[in-house]
């Protein structure tokens, strides 16, 4: 049996993050990053858009702006982003204010989901070079705590001190390794929306700014806008009893002369928080999963605005070559009415907020204007951490968007700075 000092469950920002830290501070230790999947996964993969600027990505709970500033500073110096310019952001953030709507100034960049592939591999590089044994395909299935062994589905291994990092889509993986060492833990929040699709003519901020990020009331906001060669894609998930249900998501590739299609995606979300009674808000979302594909015949739901504003399901003749003058990037999906699949308090919150996004922004709630549901984010896992470096156990600490310490790929890496920093303490 082979003993490492760190054993790091996920390769994404968090592992990464915390993988460089712990080298650049110690040139001998051994370090093992597992993944259950193939290849390295996180936010890198999909679109690689990243934000440097407060609160952005970071759950209030856990930081302050001094302190997320100070590991924005790390990692920044390591990524050496190139930010994207603004223009015109004082005509926007006017017209918001006036609507009881705020735009926030972000510094952000975007490499795109090829751009990010690079980045990855890149990164991956790096680690071999600094001596970070790196298993992919290889899935954490079990633990001995007083052993301090874990077991993969290949062998048993043994750690002085193990980070658990496994993302957005490792939530019920964490949630099961919680009860298995008795970490107390709430997962009350979920983010609940719908993704958008028009022209960027209808959208035209996105040539000011890449990624506005729009507050609303009711706790509504844009997430994650791509636009230039901008695609809606199909996540598959599973409920804790394996019935498959689908989300919908949005990425774009790198800006490439010839290659843009002319259309832009952002999500509208709400955050729910289910706290009388308190209640899972991962199981409230599978239910809301199973709910849209029931409607949809297996399928994510999508309608025109103008469909939707008449009161009216789409039809496949909605999708036509005239007024709707163009062609949804995902075609996976069944057109309808997504207000019978979707709550209404919800619907009604987002749609108030989409229209004063058209007033903002004029041009959005074009008839042609593409809904798709759901879109579920599932980031809220909030365990019981017993120090300030998301220490969980003896020698054990999380990280990263599953567990709760951040909202995409730079808090993801900062996160897992501050927990390398609690692990090299502790060995």
């Amino acid at each position: 049996m082979k003993t490492y000092d760190v054993i790091i469950v996920g390769s994404g920002p968090a592992g990464m993050g915390a993988a460089f830290e712990l080298t650049s501070n110690n040139k001998n230790i051994s370090i093992l990053i597992l993944d259950a999947e193939k290849y390295s996964t996180g936010g890198m993969r999909n679109d690689c858009k990243m934000n440097f600027t407060y609160p952005i990505g970071f759950p209030l709970e856990y930081w302050d702006k001094a302190r997320a500033d100070r590991y924005l500073e790390k990692v920044s110096a390591f990524l050496k982003p190139t930010i994207l310019p603004k223009k015109q952001l004082e005509i926007y953030q006017q017209r918001a204010r006036r609507l009881d709507v705020s735009l926030i100034e972000i510094e952000q960049t975007h490499l795109g989901t090829d751009g990010g592939l690079v980045l990855i591999k890149k990164l991956l590089a790096e680690l071999g070079e600094a001596g970070i044994d790196l298993a992919l395909g290889e899935a954490m299935t079990g633990i001995d705590l007083s052993e301090k062994t874990i077991t993969t589905n290949e062998r048993i291994l043994g750690y002085r001190a193990l980070l658990v990092a496994p993302g957005r889509k490792g939530f019920r993986f964490l949630q099961n390794l919680m009860d298995t060492i008795k970490v107390d833990y709430i997962d009350n929040i979920v983010d609940i929306g719908i993704r958008i699709e028009t022209r960027i003519e209808h959208f035209p901020i996105v040539r000011d700014y890449y990624d506005p990020k729009f507050h609303f009331p009711e706790k509504v906001r844009t997430f994650c806008t791509n636009s230039g060669n901008a695609h809606v894609v199909k996540e598959n998930y599973k409920t804790i009893h394996g019935e498959p249900y689908c989300s919908v998501n949005g990425h774009a590739y790198s800006a490439k002369q010839g290659k843009e299609n002319g259309l832009v995606n952002f999500a509208m979300l709400q955050t729910v928080g289910l706290t009388a009674p308190l209640a899972s808000g991962q199981l409230f979302a599978e239910n809301l999963g199973l709910q849209a594909m029931l409607m949809g015949g297996g399928k994510p739901l999508m309608q025109r605005v103008g469909d939707f504003r008449l009161g009216t399901r789409s039809k496949e003749a909605s999708f036509n070559d005239d007024l709707y003058d163009f062609k949804p990037s995902l075609l996976a999906c069944c057109p309808g009415d997504i207000s019978l699949a979707m709550p209404a308090r919800i619907l009604r919150a987002i749609w108030k907020a989409m229209k004063k996004l058209d007033t903002i922004v004029p041009g959005v709630l074009h008839p042609s204007t593409i809904m798709y549901y759901p879109e579920i984010k599932l980031y809220a896992n909030k365990p019981e951490y017993l120090d300030e470096n998301f220490r969980v156990y003896d020698s054990i600490f999380f990280a990263g968007d599953g567990a709760g310490t951040s909202r995409g790929i730079t808090a993801a890496w900062a996160s897992g700075i501050r927990a390398a920093e609690g692990i090299a303490g502790s060995i």
